[in-house]
């Protein structure tokens, strides 16, 4: 069983970091600030839950296990108030092209 465990923290290991790899290249290689924020938190967010699911296969500590999930706990409350802060603060300075919207709900009436 352990040898099985071994194997499945070594694959969550590899997708975990292969994504956080894509997420940190669509960061640097996308346009705008929008497609950079998605790229900062959809793919690094679950690249992150990976590596802990990972890191959590190969430990299997009760200690290890529980500091892991605050850390998976915590990277999912705070990358949706991230990004939503930075999209507003990239509304409101004027650095979205508001003509690739569907719909602008943040617009003045």
């Amino acid at each position: 069983m352990g040898v099985v465990a071994d194997w499945l923290g070594a694959a969550c290991l590899t997708a975990g970091a292969l994504l956080s790899l894509a997420a940190g290249i669509g960061v640097l290689r996308f346009p705008d600030v929008l497609d950079r924020m998605h790229a900062a938190t959809k793919p690094q967010v679950l690249g992150v839950l990976l590596l802990l699911a990972g890191v959590a296969l190969r430990l299997r500590t009760p200690s290890d296990l529980g500091m892991l999930a605050l850390v998976a706990v915590f990277q999912l409350a705070t990358a949706p108030v991230a990004a939503q802060m930075v999209g507003r603060a990239a509304y409101r300075s004027g650095r979205v092209d508001r003509a690739l919207l569907d719909t602008d709900e943040l617009a003045d009436r």
